[in-house]
């Protein structure tokens, strides 16, 4: 017990059977967990998740600190997914609680999970404080664990690193917009950057833009006098040559919609328009931190969309870096705009095996889905909706799979005088915008529902399945997702871990798939669960020659090389 002797307080979980997690059941003597039973009988108190009593002087002549917060852990549960989430919770109500009662040096027992721990812990602690005077502002406190877990992937140390990098994001979502330009954004970024390994910082200004033809992009930075920058990120953690996952930003830094000027009611939370390039820059942040063996590209097109002299009018046509004409029917469809020569620019430029974009888009998505639990995902893979839905199920920042179909194209195209209109009515307009983004994206690849038998034969070498979505030169096509996040950018309330003001998600959703993305070998990375058998029989030598694939016959043979060793356990 020593080792608590330096803290002036301590979190502890409890089951609602009265037990103990884990490591308080090791390291709390016997007679000091029955009198702690005792006075949480007394309380009523049942072990209900995130239910909370603080404890005075108990246990001081074994060493423990003056308080110890006992949270409920709720019912015991095996699952990954309930484990970390009930030690989010519980440590973050945990330090909350002991901070508002003044305790400065916290230790937080691990319960169900170090990384959940850490996580709660340091989200729950989150204030976005930072302009008030020094007097008013919450005091710091630092947080420590208390004991340990067998081995795993995810420990304290990665906790932290996920917290942190949401917690950045909430700084810039937070932050006015009078103290968050597209300028500031970017040297704020470069602050948090310029320290970390691999990554290099890129931003370019409006000659750069005007350079690239991104008439898009340029059409709604022109109501406002802030300069308009594009920030581009790379983290080259992988191979060189690598194909990088990409991850775009919406970076409105405030939205008031142009000449379709907006109800002042609400229109302060509009300085969150920008939510969706905090999120990206907030992973790469914690892809970073973790060294990930992954290329990662981050690009955040950064501007205000305000009504002026010079700003576009509804009916004004708008040519994108891509060649296709825009008519503005609503300029408080300025997002689209913005991302259509940022999803152009980041395809067509890098290629890469993956490219995600993050916008706060549509109000529509909140109508479809509520606020403050799901983000709609719009996508053409099956493999990586699969891969995004289980990242966001660890973090408990969940995603609602909603449809990325040509149907709804139509409505986007009815332009009488260019190739797209950027709005269309109310009805299913977040589907609406999402196909209408899909439109600038660059080598996409289709939709990989349905695979193609490749057999070949070479000695007694044979394979047959289905291989990587709908063909094997798949690999040399982008998967695609769109996330609306306009429906959980700002909480209301705060909730556990969760803050009022910016939520800074889904940002730990995508480090999480970032880092499962860099365990999975190609075949599992590109393929959906249920599509690809490869059967092996009688193998004594492994060639190519014979097989038409449809790509190049070195990919062909490091899939077939990668599941063969899987098989035979030799991985």
């Amino acid at each position: 017990m020593s080792n608590l002797s330096s803290f002036d307080a301590l979190v502890l979980g409890v089951y609602k059977d009265g037990s103990f997690s884990e490591t308080a059941s090791k390291k709390i003597p016997e007679k000091i967990q029955q009198t702690i039973k005792q006075k949480l009988q007394c309380a009523r108190v049942n072990g209900k998740l995130g239910e909370v009593r603080v404890l005075y002087g108990i246990g001081s002549e074994e060493g423990l600190p003056p308080q110890i917060a006992v949270i409920g852990l709720g019912t015991k549960s095996e699952n990954k997914g309930d484990s970390l989430e009930k030690a989010r919770v519980a440590a973050a109500v945990g330090v909350y609680t002991l901070r508002d009662q003044g305790a400065k040096n916290i230790a937080v027992d691990v319960m169900t999970s170090e990384h959940g721990a850490s996580e709660g812990a340091t989200l729950g602690l989150f204030k976005p404080d930072q302009l008030k005077s020094a007097q008013n502002q919450t005091p710091s406190v630092k947080i420590s664990p208390f004991g340990s877990l067998s081995s795993s992937d995810l420990s304290w140390e990665t906790g932290l690193i996920y917290a942190n990098a949401q917690n950045f994001a909430r700084t810039l979502g937070n932050s006015p917009a009078n103290h968050m330009t597209p300028t500031i954004f970017t040297e704020n970024v470069k602050s948090v950057l310029k320290e970390l390994p691999k990554v290099e910082v890129i931003v370019r200004d409006r000659d750069w833009v005007e350079e690239k033809k991104m008439g898009s992009f340029l059409s709604v930075a022109r109501g406002s006098d802030e300069p308009l920058k594009f920030l581009e990120i790379h983290y080259r953690g992988g191979k060189e040559g690598d194909k990088p996952l990409a991850l775009v930003g919406k970076g409105i830094t405030f939205d008031s919609g142009g000449i379709s000027l907006k109800s002042p009611t609400g229109m302060s939370e509009m300085k969150i328009d920008m939510g969706g390039g905090a999120a990206v820059t907030a992973a790469l942040y914690g892809i970073a931190k973790l060294e990930l063996p992954i290329n990662v590209v981050v690009i955040v097109p950064l501007c205000e969309n305000l009504p002026s002299g010079h700003a576009t009018k509804p009916g004004d046509v708008v040519i994108a870096m891509n060649g296709k004409s825009i008519e503005v029917d609503n300029t408080d469809a300025e997002g689209r705009l913005i991302l259509a020569d940022a999803l152009y620019y980041t395809s067509s430029t890098f290629k890469p095996h993956s490219l995600i974009d993050l916008a706060t888009l549509t109000s529509a998505i909140g109508i479809a889905l509520g606020t403050g639990k799901y983000a709609g995902i719009f996508t053409n893979s099956d493999k990586l909706w699969e891969q995004l839905a289980e990242a966001g199920k660890i973090t408990n920042d969940p995603l609602w799979r909603m449809p990325l179909d040509d149907f709804y194209l139509k409505a986007m195209t009815k332009s009488d005088v260019a190739d797209y209109i950027n709005s269309s009515g109310r009805y299913g307009s977040a589907c609406k915008a999402a196909i209408f983004l899909k439109e600038f994206v660059y080598g996409l690849s289709d939709e990989g529902t349905v695979g193609r038998d490749i057999t070949g034969t070479e000695d007694n070498f044979r394979v047959e399945g289905n291989i990587i979505d709908k063909d094997a030169d798949e690999l040399n096509k982008i998967r695609y997702a769109h996330i609306d996040m306009a429906c959980i950018m700002n909480a209301s309330e705060n909730s556990y871990y969760n803050v009022k003001g910016a939520t800074g998600r889904p940002a730990r959703s995508i480090i999480e798939f970032a880092r499962k993305l860099s365990k999975e070998t190609l075949l599992e990375c590109f393929a959906p669960k249920w599509q690809y058998q490869l059967q092996f029989s009688s193998v004594t030598s492994i060639t190519t020659s014979d097989i038409n694939t449809g790509t190049t016959q070195e990919v062909l043979a490091v899939l077939i090389i990668i599941t063969l060793f899987t098989n035979l356990n030799w991985l």
